[in-house]
């Protein structure tokens, strides 16, 4: 087969595998009875009402620093690390990240909340889980996670200001207040490089 003819196959096959990401929790709502409601839109507020944000996308900030390229894939496909304290894993995940100049927010899991959390957000309670966008990708897998961080657009190489610091980690449940006006636009969908992400084994651990 020649090469132009690969290129060929290959192109028709990511154009075919283009689908709209899956669609998770993104909000986790208390009522005043107690009463527990996950939604993906941003909820009207009311009295009594406890609103978390489970999603990691706003946390990342879009330095107006960046190059052009970097902070378009930022600005419409934000990162974040789903991590849990003494996961070998998590460190890999968070060294390969960096070492790539990706601008990412980082959410601890830290306990039964969190992982119940993770599992509305994803669909599951590995750890480390990278969230592109809408995309969920459950456990490590250096090939995987590249290929999408490449499909959004994100160089391969830092381009990242020397000055620029990583923001600390922060409890995946940590309450924010949400405005009824805010609205959040769903992330365009990125081309499915493999449809079912590998499944954490040696690679990650489950919360």
């Amino acid at each position: 087969m020649t090469t132009r003819i690969r290129f060929l196959v290959r192109a028709t096959m990511l154009a075919a595998a283009l689908v709209p990401a899956a669609s998770y929790a993104l909000y986790k709502v208390v009522g005043p009875d107690g009463k527990v409601t996950y939604t993906d839109r941003p909820p009207a507020t009311a009295t009594g009402d406890k609103i978390t944000s489970l999603s990691g996308s706003g946390s990342t900030v879009v330095d107006a620093q960046f190059p052009l390229e970097l902070r378009q894939a930022a600005a419409r496909y934000p990162v974040t690390l789903y991590t849990t304290n003494e996961c070998p894993p998590c460190d890999t995940a968070r060294r390969m990240l960096r070492q790539r100049g990706v601008p990412y927010a980082e959410k601890l899991l830290l306990n039964n909340d969190d992982g119940e959390a993770l599992l509305r957000l994803s669909g599951g309670r590995e750890a480390p889980t990278l969230t592109i966008g809408a995309q969920a990708l459950r456990g490590l897998s250096s090939d995987v996670w590249n290929s999408y961080l490449d499909l959004a657009g994100y160089p391969r190489e830092s381009r990242l200001p020397a000055s620029y610091q990583y923001p600390a980690a922060t409890p995946l449940t940590e309450r924010r207040e949400v405005s009824d006006t805010a609205a959040r636009k769903p992330a365009p969908p990125l081309v499915t490089v493999n449809p079912t992400p590998p499944e954490a084994s040696a690679s990650g651990i489950r919360f």
